[in-house]
């Protein structure tokens, strides 16, 4: 057996395109959860006194995710990239988690948002490392998401996501769930 016949082949351009299309479906799936995620807290504090300052705050991030979530509508017309199958479940898991973490309280709801956006941050850095230089315009636009979502992780760090009661319970289990919802959302 020669040396080259004993290496793996090289992944053709289909092999290329497939893996991207995982991406900007994963991708688009979990805007769509966070916004999920958003709305269900803030239909929480919405109706609170003296929650208009985590209100506004939920809000402002929210409005990131949207944008997030129709850039990738729009790049998944675009690369014919189907959407997840899952997308009905995510919406109703994302809002569920949002009102139960609102209802445990603002640091609750700040943890929720700190564990997501740290997973994600993960998430988004190995996409760029694995992207390289191969799609300039979709590695910008995640970078620039990124960099939205460490934002919204440092700001809910600010407010006391780490003083949450259970924080560490909370934490790993909302990561947990982020990290099976990207692993499912690539294949289903």
């Amino acid at each position: 057996m020669s040396e080259r016949s004993s290496r793996p082949a090289a992944p053709g351009r289909r092999f290329v395109q497939d893996r991207l299309a995982e991406m900007i479906r994963v991708d688009h799936a979990g805007e769509y959860g966070a916004t999920r995620i958003y709305e269900g807290q803030r239909a929480v504090f919405s109706r609170l006194p003296g929650a208009r300052k985590i209100a506004a705050q939920l809000a402002e991030q929210e409005a990131d995710e949207a944008v997030h979530k129709a850039a990738f509508d729009e790049l998944m017309v675009a690369r014919k990239v189907r959407p997840t199958l899952l997308g009905p479940l995510w919406g109703a898991a994302g809002y569920g988690l949002g009102v139960v973490t609102a209802l445990m309280g603002e640091k609750a709801a700040h943890a929720c948002t700190a564990a997501v956006e740290e997973v994600i941050e993960d998430h988004y850095r190995e996409q760029l490392e694995e992207l390289g230089d191969s799609e300039p315009e979709i590695a910008a636009m995640i970078a620039r998401f990124r960099d939205e979502e460490i934002a919204h992780k440092d700001q809910a760090i600010a407010e006391g996501a780490k003083e949450a009661f259970g924080h560490p319970v909370l934490e790993a289990v909302i990561k947990a769930g982020c990290r099976a919802a990207i692993a499912v959302c690539q294949k289903i």
